[in-house]
C-alpha cells in the first residue's frame, strides 16, 4: 500500500477532537488508573524509566507530568561541538535549503516561508541555508534543548492542521511541517539568526516554552504573534527551551554558511539531546 493511501484516514477523522480529548485526559489525576496507564506506556514503548530523576513510576499525577519527566543529571552530557542535538529522536531530513525549498521526503519539499508563518523577511535569510528535521517518537524524552546559544527576538504561533508526524504521514501528506500547527521561535546570536520550530500534531495537547509557558491550547485559528526585547530572554546552549505533550517534531533553520553537520549523521539515524550536530563553519 502506497503511503498516501496509508495516511487518507487521517483527512477524515476528526483530528483537533481527539487531540483536544487526548488534552484532557492526559492532564487527569486518577491515581491508580493514571499510575496503570503510565506502567501500560512504559511497556508498550520501552521507556527507559532508569534515565528519569524519578524512576517511580506511581509518582506521576497525571500522564502529563510523566511524559514531560526530567532526566537525572548527567545522563546526557552535551558535547564538545558548535551546535548540539536538541532533542532526544531520530533524524527525519536535514541538509541544505534549496533557495527556500526545505526537503520533505522524496517528492515532497516545502518552504521556509510557509514554515514559519508567511513572513517572507523572515524566511528569505534562511534561503540556501541549512535545515534539520527531527522526529520524537512517544519513548523518547521530550524536553526541547538549545542547540548553542541564543536571544529571543520573536515567538510565533501558526495555526493549522494536526496530521500525525511520523515517517509515514512525512511521506505522505504533501508539505506537512507547514501545514501542521506550529510555533515558531526566532533567535538571534553574534552568528546571526536562527529558528528552532515546534510542530504539533494529533493528540499532542500542547507545546510549552519555558518563557511563555503553554502556548496551546488555546486554539484560536488565527495567527499569534510576541516580540521579546534584547536581553529579554537569553538562553545558554544546552538550556532548556521547551517541551511537548505527546510526541512531535523540531524543525531547525540556520542561514547560509553558518553550520556544517557532523559527518556521522544520517536520515533515520537515532539521535540523543546533547550529542554533536556540527560545526560553525569558517568565514
Amino acid at each position: 500500500m502506497s503511503d498516501r493511501l496509508k495516511v487518507l484516514p487521517q483527512y477524515l477523522i476528526p483530528k483537533q477532537a481527539l487531540t483536544v480529548l487526548a488534552g484532557k485526559l492526559a492532564s487527569a489525576q486518577a491515581g491508580g488508573l493514571t499510575t496503570g496507564v503510565i506502567r501500560w506506556f512504559v511497556g508498550r514503548y520501552g521507556v527507559n524509566m532508569a534515565e528519569a530523576a524519578n524512576p517511580d513510576i506511581a509518582a506521576y499525577p497525571s500522564f502529563n507530568e510523566f511524559f514531560t519527566r526530567p532526566l537525572k543529571a548527567g545522563v546526557r552530557p552535551f558535547a564538545n561541538a558548535g551546535y548540539l542535538c536538541p532533542v532526544d529522536g531520530a533524524i527525519s531530513q536535514f541538509g541544505r535549503i534549496e533557495r527556500d525549498q526545505i526537503f520533505q521526503a522524496k517528492g515532497h519539499h516545502y518552504s521556509t516561508q510557509a514554515l514559519v508563518g508567511g513572513d517572507r523577511d523572515l524566511a528569505v535569510q534562511f534561503h540556501d541555508g541549512e535545515f534539520a528535521t527531527l522526529y520524537l517518537s512517544p519513548r523518547d524524552y521530550h524536553r526541547i534543548h538549545m542547540p548553542c546559544d541564543g536571544r529571543l527576538t520573536r515567538m510565533i504561533y501558526v495555526p493549522g492542521a494536526l496530521f500525525s508526524v511520523n515517517p509515514t504521514t512525512a511521506r505522505g501528506v504533501p508539505g506537512l511541517f507547514a501545514r501542521n500547527e506550529r510555533v515558531v521561535c526566532v533567535f538571534e546570536n553574534d552568528d546571526g539568526p536562527f529558528v528552532l520550530t515546534l510542530v504539533g500534531a494529533t493528540i499532542v495537547g500542547s507545546m510549552a516554552t519555558v518563557w511563555h509557558g503553554q502556548v496551546n491550547p488555546p486554539r484560536p485559528g488565527k495567527l499569534r504573534e510576541w516580540d521579546y526585547a534584547p536581553g529579554e530572554v537569553s538562553l545558554r546552549k544546552g538550556d532548556e527551551m521547551g517541551r511537548f505533550l505527546l510526541g512531535s517534531t523540531v524543525v531547525m533553520l540556520f542561514p547560509k554558511g553558518r553550520l556544517r553537520f557532523t559527518p556521522d549523521w544520517a536520515p533515520a539515524r537515532a539521535v540523543r539531546m546533547g550529542e554533536a550536530m556540527g560545526e560553525r563553519r569558517l568565514r
